[in-house]
């Protein structure tokens, strides 16, 4: 039928909002510039997401199951210290590709808030300490594997490499080249190796 409007794509429109909410972040994210990147217009977009929170929430989940997708893929690999250096590596990859906005959208879409958005905040937080919760876990289960060995601290160890793999997105959106990051993570296996070593035999 001529004239007919296209049909809506909500996936398309999904994968558009995406990238405009990681780079700009959520509250510097205005309705207009939705509707810009969108091209539809602004009732349409309340009435396939509800609301600019719903929609950044379906945002997120998106970017976890695709450009987020790689870090639950290097924790699990089966040799320890091949997963950290596997998330860590992919991290400076994925985080300065030309072709997308730099840094993880989780990270860095909202770190400071006005009073209205305390919620969404606690939510992303939730999302940032789950990580590190699942990077301390994949250390304890080397430590248990005998992969790692038994003196090692696997809290302090943890800690280290989730803060690295979130400073990563930091550098990456700052223009840290990837040659840098890249040179960066070799120096935190050789710590990683320095932390892992058996105590010597006496």
């Amino acid at each position: 039928m001529a004239g007919r409007p296209r049909e809506f794509d909500r996936e398309e429109a999904l994968r558009k909002a995406k990238e405009v909410f990681w780079q700009r972040g959520y509250e510097g994210t205005s309705l207009s510039d939705l509707v810009a990147a969108l091209g539809i217009a602004s009732a349409r977009i309340y009435a396939a997401f509800g609301s600019k929170e719903n929609l950044f929430r379906e945002a997120i989940a998106h970017y976890l199951a695709e450009e987020g997708a790689f870090a639950d893929a290097a924790l699990s690999q089966p040799n320890t210290r091949q997963a950290v250096r596997q998330l860590l590596v992919n991290a400076v990859e994925n985080y300065t590709r030309d072709d997308r906005p730099h840094g993880c959208m989780v990270v860095l879409s909202l770190t400071n808030y006005g009073r209205d958005n305390e919620e969404i905040m606690a939510w992303l937080s939730g999302y940032r300490r789950e990580r590190i919760d699942g990077i301390v876990e994949r250390i304890r289960q080397g430590v248990e594997s005998g992969d790692l060995p038994e003196n090692t601290d696997i809290q302090a160890l943890g800690d280290y490499v989730a803060t690295l793999f979130h400073g990563i997105s930091i550098q990456a959106r700052d223009g840290v080249s990837r040659a840098r990051l890249m040179a960066m993570t070799d120096i935190v296996m050789q710590t990683f190796d320095a932390m892992t070593t058996p105590p010597a035999a006496h």
